[in-house]
Formats: structure tokens, sequence, C-alpha cells
């Protein structure tokens, strides 16, 4: 068959590597425009040094769906579409440029997890597992019926930029083995629950801030669901100074102590331990990255940075004094 790519993230490279070891033919990527400040690129998608490896035609038009756009993409006789990662919803129009319409891979057992940050949500969530799904798409974002799907386990101590590192790469042997299905008809499509279906929309900055009356073990997950961007964060509520911007790495989720500490407050701050109250149980910092400065580990901070048991970490504090 002949495929058109459409991906421009690098969940996407693993699938688009993939489609060259096949028998199939890749006529042309689709991809995002190159981002630039004044005439210096800023941001280049991986996808496009494959491409240039394989010497294929790349289109980035800003909007996929325009005449333009429709007009050279049905250049191409696609039979199918194959997109991933790509950020741009297609059009009947569009899909209907190759003979088969599309096919998307989106990172979740759908239909859990519709939207842009599936990966990281759904370790937020706590999930111990997750997976991949292929969709034959419709113009509706990720509603279209299942037509495979890939599991797996999510590690305790998986973040979510090394969990896509592995979803992408079973994504890309589960779209290798879709499309050989398609090709001989043999393939089933389920359709989704609509009433099964969760969000999981774009992150935001203010998505990493902590909220220290969440149970320990929720914002252990926060923070794994949360690398590399936004990361979480909170304030140092100092008693003397402004409050200070801390990223927080990864914590030691460990039972209550006992006491009624409000969550927040700093319940053991000395040598290389920093124990701070959650909603249940407490979280054993292992490393803080202080506003404007590099990581640090526990240790290293505490000798630094006095801080005492009592403080509070939590939401900026606007009565702190100079």
């Amino acid at each position: 068959m002949r495929l058109v790519m459409m991906g421009t993230g690098p969940f996407a490279v693993p699938t688009f590597r993939g489609l060259f070891e096949t028998h199939h033919t890749v006529a042309a990527l689709v991809t995002g425009p190159i981002k630039r400040r004044g005439n210096r690129p800023i941001a280049v998608s991986p996808m496009r040094d494959v491409a240039h490896e394989h010497g294929v035609p790349i289109l980035d038009p800003e909007s996929v769906n325009s005449p333009d756009s429709l007009a050279v993409l049905s250049q191409f006789e696609a039979d199918l579409h194959v997109v991933c990662d790509y950020g741009h919803i297609l059009s009947p129009q569009c899909l209907a440029t190759a003979r088969l319409g599309g096919i998307n891979l989106h990172a979740s057992l759908l239909p859990r997890y519709r939207g842009a940050a599936p990966i990281n949500w759904a370790i937020y969530d706590g999930e111990i597992e997750t997976g991949v799904s292929v969709i034959h798409m419709t113009p509706v974002i990720d509603a279209g019926p299942v037509i495979a799907q890939g599991r797996t386990p999510i590690d305790p101590e998986e973040t979510a930029e090394s969990l896509e590192a592995r979803l992408a790469e079973i994504g890309s042997w589960l779209i290798r083995r879709t499309i050989d299905s398609l090709e001989s008809g043999n393939l089933e499509a389920l359709p989704q629950d609509p009433a099964l279906a969760s969000r999981a929309p774009r992150l935001k900055k203010t998505d990493g801030e902590i909220d220290w009356s969440r149970p320990a073990e929720a914002i252990r997950n926060q923070i794994r669901a949360f690398q590399p961007w936004p990361k979480t964060h909170t304030f140092w509520n100092r008693p003397q100074g402004k409050p200070l911007r801390l990223i927080v790495g990864p914590v030691k989720v460990l039972p209550n102590r006992g006491d009624s500490a409000p969550s927040g407050t700093v319940l053991e701050a000395c040598e290389d331990r920093l124990i701070v109250a959650a909603g249940d149980g407490c979280a054993a910092l292992t490393t803080l990255q202080p506003a404007g400065k590099r990581e640090m580990a526990i240790a290293e901070f505490l000798l630094g940075y006095r801080v005492t048991p009592g403080d509070r970490f939590g939401p900026e504090s606007q009565t702190s004094s100079d």
C-alpha cells in the first residue's frame, strides 16, 4: 500500500521508522511547520530527519485541511494516512484523500484518556496498566472505532518520559501489524463506548503545583507524571524572606508519623532528610531545585538553605516578610 505519514512529535518517530521496514511504500511525510524566532529555527520536528534519510517528500502546511493542502495530498494517491502525534484534527475531506482514510496511534487504552496528554494523566491517576490503541479515524478526536490495542503494565517508578519511549516502540509494532491486516481485509473495528471515556487534556504549567493535602502517594505519582514538563513545584514559605519556588524531584512515601501537623508542614530537616506532611502519609524529598539554581540533593540543599521543622511548603504565601 501507499502510505502518507502524518506526525510531528518524538512519539511518532518509531512508527515512522518502522514503516520503512515493511513492504509498503511511504509516499510522503506531513509534519508541523518549523517554529522560528525571527529567521532562526527554534523547534524542528525529529520526523524530518527520518524523512531526509529515506528521501521522502515533506509537507508542512499551516493547515492540512486547506484546499491547497488537499490538492497536494490527492496527488500522492495514498491508500492510507498513518497519523501519530501530529497535533491537528483532519477534516473528512482530508481523510478522503486516501483510499482507506486514516488510522491514528494513540497512547492509551481508548476510550480512556482521550486527548493530548494520555501518558501523563494515566500516571497522575495512579494507573497500573496502560497501552496504545489504533483507531480508524473520524472527525471527532480520538473517538473512532478501535481496530487494535496493545497493553503494558506501568512500572511504579516509571516517569512519563520513560513510559512514552516504551509505548512508542509498542505502537510502532502495532501499526505495522494493523496495516498488514487492513491490506488483507482481516480486521474488525470495535466502536468505543462513550460512557467509558475519560479526558487527558493538554498540560499547563500550573498543573505542576503540588497540593500537599493530597495523599503522599498521589504526590509521588504527580512528580512521575509531569517529567520532563511541566515538572512539579512548591513554595517554601520562609519565616524570613520571600517565598522560594522549588522544583521537587522524586519523593519516597512514608507512613503517617502519628502527629497532627497540617499538610505541607516540614516534619524533619537535617542532614539528608527532608520530610513533609501530606494529606495521607509523608513525603521524603530526594532533590530540590531552587528558582534560578541547579538541582541539588537534599543534603546539599540543606547546607545552603535553613529549612527547619514547622516551616510550610505550599502555595506562594502573600504574608512572608522581606
